[in-house]
């Protein structure tokens, strides 16, 4: 089963010639046969030559030794094509491997009453074919070898004189001819195959267009009588005339020629508006492809956009719930950055206050000093009531003070317990909800599945291309007529599979072929092209390949040598053609299945075996290697969806509604717990919102009531500074000023020590803060977002407006403008078939060129002079006393 081109003749295994014994030596070879054949680098022959006897001659030898190549040899030879010897598709072929030529020599007996030609080529006629690479020839010589001829015509007519018809089965009958006419089963066929081989079939088809054309040729002379009778008698009549008035003969001539102008000048004129028209309309046709690229650009830009918008609103979605988190945590860094700059500014009143009364105190003491040196201090009474009623006051005070900061720091401490639980029950509604969109979105997905799967349920063919390829069918069912064999598609209707556990690799390995459609000739190809195009089915492969062909054998020498399936093997047909497209198309025979990724490595990657073009697995992944390149692609078909070669679509089905159902509780379950959560979150918004409203009062009366201490605490230092009057006791206050100077000092030595760490927390809390509000910034914000997102909306609606644009004017002004200018041609065009008709029954184009043709004459001027003519010519009949008839156009 290898191509010739591969055979080599093993050394001392060449076929060997028995020859029946013959019956007398001394007879003269008969015309017509062959004596000797020389083959030179010709399939598995490197030089053979073989002399033949006169009668029977029997070649033997084993298999591959080159037998049918001799049988080829002499087919090649007598002018058989390539193809028709089903060995080889093209003559370069045959040449055998690693040689540049090849060449044929056959030796045919010229003696006897059938010989031909004698004279030129004696009692032998040499035949020789040599083949290239580029070109082949043939050379015809005679008997001593002097070249005769080189022409086909010349080899065709030694192969009708001799009657050797090599493509006749009965001449020579072929191996693929004996098993075609072996297995014919019925008489019907070997009485076509009899029929054919004896060349009645021929000759019957011979006899039947010679008849056609004998009834036509009788046909044709009758109406030619009919039509010459009357044309006779009036020539006669105008010979008459003519011999009676030849003064006006070149009047009339004139005026015949002039009308054959006439006549021919409107179809030249038509020529000149069909040639205008035609540049008009191809620019018109050239409008139309800018137009459609325009069309074909947006939609590209549109679909483009689309996919940005979803992408764009997914992630606008995710950013409302990250923002909502990002603004607790904003808010949460604002109080405590307003906690630390509140501390700061108490520290910074104390150490105010502190420095107010050290100066106070500073002053006081200097006033004491000078009331020591200068007068005595007046006394100061001040009674023991007013002081107890005041140390009861300050009491009164702190213990208020101690209520109001207990109640603040548990309104904090809830607050921030609250804040910390909504951060987890925000996180939790945004985690809900991005499992309630995907759920949704599989939903959605599982619908449009379970929709395809129903369709195909109904009708498997919707499964390779949709409603578009039922409407197809219909359509070519319509123009069934048309077509010279019925198209046979799409392919994956006409398979099945030997085991459905191999339906995702074979989905994924044949690919796109399931879709096509197989035609038998080119004229097919554009019906169905036409019919595809009524039906809007755009980019729909067709494959050209012919059905009579029979099925591909694959020799085993080609096929991988592995235990694992290939394609080929797994499916079945019952069209053996569609089994021959993916053998010729897809190279079926050559794409191995397995089961899992660890085998399909090992056997395309580390094996290497011969013959393997690619590996698939049970789940769709494609993997090959091409010289060093190792190359691994995973299935292209969505995930969960059945293949197109699935045939238990009812199971999938109700799997798919299970899920589907099952999802859709999951949803119903998971908006409970959101709307729980909401519940929930709203609830805790509401608590700290209350907590915050009670807080901030508190904190103000805590505040005031500090700053009533202190003032108390001041006026009773100054009651109880009056309270002695000598000068003993006047110069304690100096030294206990002295010591309260000393200490205010060390106290606000140490608020200041205080302050600085208040101002370097309330930095670094600002500092985190504004680090938070970079990152914040720099991954994006949902302003920003809805900026883009508004963007790609107005992206979108600029393409789909220029789109619709571009086909409101395809539709409006290129295509009618168009179809109006192709009217116009067609019209012209008529009316130059109708003209040219009626020119040419006047006279034939040729006879232009005798009457200097029409250039630079418009109809109008022809048919101005015609008329001018035709009164001078009529002034000059009644001037010789009779009318002049003239008969123009007819033979």
């Amino acid at each position: 089963c290898r191509p010739p081109h591969q055979k080599s003749t093993p050394p001392g295994k060449s076929p060997n010639l028995r020859q029946l014994p013959a019956r007398s030596k001394a007879a003269a070879a008969m015309a017509g046969t062959i004596s000797r054949i020389r083959l030179e680098n010709f399939m598995c022959h490197s030089s053979l030559d073989i002399e033949l006897g006169q009668h029977v001659n029997f070649i033997t030898g084993q298999n591959g030794s080159g037998k049918s190549a001799i049988l080829t040899a002499l087919c090649i030879a007598f002018g058989c094509r390539a193809k028709n010897t089903q060995r080889a598709a093209t003559l370069k072929d045959f040449i055998k491997t690693g040689c540049s030529d090849a060449a044929i020599a056959v030796d045919i007996n010229n003696q006897g009453e059938d010989a031909f030609k004698p004279d030129i080529y004696g009692n032998l006629i040499k035949l020789e074919r040599r083949i290239t690479k580029s070109s082949s020839s043939t050379i015809l010589k005679d008997q001593h070898g002097r070249k005769v001829a080189h022409r086909k015509d010349d080899l065709n007519e030694i192969v009708e004189h001799f009657n050797i018809d090599v493509e006749n089965p009965c001449v020579i009958m072929s191996q693929d001819k004996s098993r075609e006419f072996l297995h014919s089963g019925n008489d019907k066929d070997k009485f076509k195959f009899f029929f054919k081989a004896t060349l009645l079939q021929r000759l019957k088809e011979l006899l039947e267009t010679i008849r056609d054309q004998v009834h036509k040729a009788d046909s044709d002379v009758q109406e030619l009588e009919k039509s010459i009778k009357p044309v006779m008698r009036e020539l006669d009549e105008l010979r008459e005339k003519i011999k009676n008035m030849e003064h006006i003969e070149e009047i009339a001539h004139d005026i015949d020629n002039l009308k054959k102008k006439l006549a021919w000048s409107w179809v030249y004129e038509v020529d000149q508006q069909i040639e205008e028209q035609t540049v008009k309309l191809q620019k018109l046709k050239g409008r139309a492809p800018a137009c459609q690229e325009r069309i074909d650009r947006n939609t590209v830009v549109i679909d483009k956009l689309k996919k940005e918008l979803i992408e764009k609103e997914e992630n606008l979605r995710s950013l409302v719930g990250k923002t909502r988190e990002e603004n607790n945590m904003k808010k949460s860094m604002e109080n405590n950055i307003a906690e630390a700059v509140k501390r700061e500014i108490e520290l910074e009143a104390e150490h105010e206050r502190g420095a107010h009364m050290l100066q106070r105190k500073n002053g006081r003491l200097n006033q004491l000093q000078a009331q020591l040196r200068d007068f005595q201090m007046q006394h100061m009474q001040s009674t023991q009531a007013e002081a107890s009623q005041m140390e009861k006051d300050m009491q009164n005070i702190q213990q208020q003070i101690d209520h109001l900061h207990s109640n603040v720091t548990r309104l904090r401490e809830d607050e921030n317990e609250f804040t910390a639980e909504l951060s987890g029950i925000v996180k939790s509604i945004n985690d809900i909800s991005k499992e309630i969109a995907e759920n949704d979105r599989r939903t959605k997905q599982i619908k449009s599945d379970i929709a395809d799967l129903q369709r195909q349920q109904s009708n498997t063919v919707t499964a390779f291309g949709g409603q578009r390829v039922l409407k197809l069918l219909e359509s070519i069912e319509t123009n069934h007529k048309k077509f010279e064999s019925p198209p046979i598609g799409p392919i994956g209707a006409h398979l099945q599979l030997a085991s459905e556990s191999w339906s995702v690799a074979v989905d994924s390995a044949c690919g796109g072929l399931l879709d096509a459609f197989i035609v038998t000739c080119c004229k097919d190809l554009h019906v169905l092209r036409e019919c595809a195009s009524k039906v809007n089915f755009n980019n729909l492969r067709i494959i050209v390949y012919d059905f009579t062909r029979p099925r591909l054998i694959i020799p085993d020498g080609s096929l991988p040598t592995t235990e694992h399936p290939t394609v080929l093997s797994v499916i079945q047909s019952e069209n053996h053609t569609v089994l021959n497209v993916l053998v010729d198309q897809g190279h079926a025979e050559r794409q191995v299945l397995v089961k899992d990724y660890e085998v399909g490595k090992s056997l395309a990657f580390d094996d290497r075996m011969r013959n393997i073009k690619e590996v698939y697995t049970s789940d769709g992944d494609k993997i090959f290697s091409r010289r060093a390149v190792q190359t691994f692609y995973p299935p292209t078909s969505k995930k969960g969806r059945p293949n197109r070669l699935c045939s238990s679509l009812g199971e999938k089905i109700a799997e798919l509604k299970n899920e589907a159902e099952g999802i859709q509780r999951t949803i119903v379950e998971k908006n409970g717990q959101k709307s729980k959560l909401v519940k929930d979150q709203c609830d805790l918004e509401q608590k700290i919102a209350d907590s915050k409203r009670k807080r901030e009062p508190e904190e103000h009366r805590l505040e005031k009531k500090i700053l009533e201490l202190d003032d108390a605490k001041r006026a009773f230092a100054e009651i109880n500074r009056y309270a002695a009057v000598d000068n003993s006791e006047l110069e304690e206050d100096i030294k206990k000023e002295k010591n309260i100077i000393v200490e205010s000092e060390q106290l606000l030595q140490k608020i200041k020590v205080k302050l600085a760490a208040a101002s370097r927390e309330v930095n670094d809390r600002r500092e985190a803060y504004k680090t938070f509000m970079d990152s914040v910034n720099e991954t994006g914000h949902r302003a920003s977002a809805n900026d883009e997102l508004e963007l790609i909306k107005r992206k979108l609606d600029a393409a789909e407006q220029e789109k619709a644009h571009y086909e409101g004017l395809m539709t409006t002004k290129v295509l009618p403008a168009i179809k109006m200018a192709e009217a116009e041609y067609a019209d012209l065009q008529q009316l130059r078939q109708d003209n040219f008709k009626k020119a040419s029954t006047i006279c034939p184009e040729s006879d232009m060129e005798a009457l200097n043709n029409v250039a630079g004459s418009t109809p109008e001027q022809l048919s101005a002079t015609l008329n001018r003519l035709k009164q001078r010519f009529d002034q000059e009949s009644r001037r010789f006393g009779t009318k002049l008839v003239i008969v123009a156009g007819k033979s």
